[in-house]
């Protein structure tokens, strides 16, 4: 943990992937995090018995607190614990949070300096507002799954749960904005919205708007992006990715596989054209690379300093020796826990002394504990144990 954010308290109402992968980086830099979770648990920690993987990946550095806030007691301790906080981040629909009582007016009532953030599918303000949104169907709706139809003519998602992180990666840089803007200012800004459809759209469009930049009508798609011929090469026993980027890249790299002519012709040495023609080179290196084998081509490329990497599968990743050097998958909890190998924060700040991480919390350990340190009583605790109606 590095302590950059300490003295905040995050109240961590998310769940799933994109609220909590948000809040957790807030607590991986010294926040305060508070989760609190239904008595059933954030649906993460179902996906395995006991505790998840998923889960344990992306809830680090909390506190759990158990509420129903079906309840009246439980709604009334959450009142007690937002005059306490310095940030309500939730991931809810918003209809369905401002049916529980906690509206951005009800929560700013009980502490004007909060700051209110909500990890939304759609922006309020349009007509897809209040969609249910899950990962799946914002890579749809916001064209990133339509890149792969772009390339290779049926759109794909992405192997990774793409639009929930990104998102993640959003709201915990708006929710520092805002903070921010709170210590400038002596007040705390209005409602923040962090909506998955319209971030993931900037994501996908962003290199790819094109044409359609400065024209009504023009064409979007960075052509070297999306190229097919874009893709690790096949090499004599394995694969590796290379990108010679600039002109010099090139006529080293056609220079070394006995194509230097290419290098000659007219349109590799104008830059609009050898953009458009890329497949062209592309193909030309493809056709080269199986003759010599992985490491030949890295030795190669080293020696020409071109961008490369041999093709590594996830599983590889267990080993590699840079992240070795950099303690990538070390534990280093402050209690026991059943995770053996964390994905630490990759952000390192020199001279700020690192503490030990706050393993992922059993659900509702820190219940008492939190309750207690807002002032509640033993009777308060109590009735907030008590489940509400279904």
């Amino acid at each position: 943990m590095i302590p950059l954010l300490n003295g905040l308290r995050i109240l961590d109402l998310t769940s799933v992937i994109l609220g909590p992968y948000g809040t957790q980086i807030l607590g991986d830099l010294g926040a305060e995090v508070i989760k609190v979770e239904p008595p059933e648990g954030d649906s993460m920690r179902l996906a395995a018995p006991g505790m998840s993987a998923i889960f344990a990946n992306f809830n680090r550095n909390k506190r759990s607190v158990v509420l129903d806030l079906k309840a009246e007691a439980g709604r009334a301790v959450l009142m007690k614990l937002i005059g306490t906080a310095d940030a309500f981040v939730h991931n809810m629909r918003q209809e369905a949070m401002d049916k529980l009582g906690f509206t951005f007016k009800a929560v700013r009532n009980a502490n004007p300096r909060i700051v209110y953030a909500a990890a939304i599918g759609f922006g309020r303000q349009g007509r897809y507002a209040g969609k249910p949104a899950y990962d799946d169907v914002i890579q749809a709706a916001s064209g990133f799954a339509g890149l792969f139809q772009m390339r290779d003519g049926a759109p794909l998602y992405a192997p990774s749960i793409a639009a929930d992180k990104v998102s993640g990666l959003h709201l915990a840089y708006a929710v520092l904005a805002a903070l921010l803007y709170r210590e400038r200012t002596g007040e705390a800004p209005g409602y923040v919205e962090v909506p998955m459809f319209e971030l993931m759209a900037a994501f996908s469009l962003s290199e790819h708007l094109g044409a359609a930049t400065f024209e009504d009508e023009g064409k979007i798609g960075y052509v070297r992006v999306i190229s097919p011929s874009r893709k690790p090469y096949r090499t004599k026993d394995g694969w590796v990715g290379v990108l010679p980027y600039s002109q010099r890249n090139w006529t080293k790299v056609l220079a070394e596989i006995g194509r230097a002519d290419v290098a000659d012709l007219a349109w590799f040495k104008n830059p609009t054209e050898r953009s458009r023609r890329v497949d062209e080179l592309y193909e030309i290196l493809a056709e080269a690379m199986p003759v010599r084998t992985t490491a030949e081509w890295v030795a190669t490329f080293e020696r020409l300093d071109i961008p490369h990497a041999p093709v590594r599968a996830p599983q590889d990743l267990l080993h590699d020796p840079h992240l070795a050097d950099v303690g990538f998958f070390a534990c280093n909890f402050a209690a026991e826990t059943p995770v053996q190998r964390t994905l630490r924060q990759a952000v390192t700040v020199e001279d700020a002394a690192t503490t030990p991480d706050l393993p992922p919390p059993p659900l509702g350990a820190d219940t008492e504990a939190v309750l207690r340190e807002a002032g509640c009583s033993e009777a308060e605790i109590a009735a907030a144990r008590q489940r509400g109606k279904p």
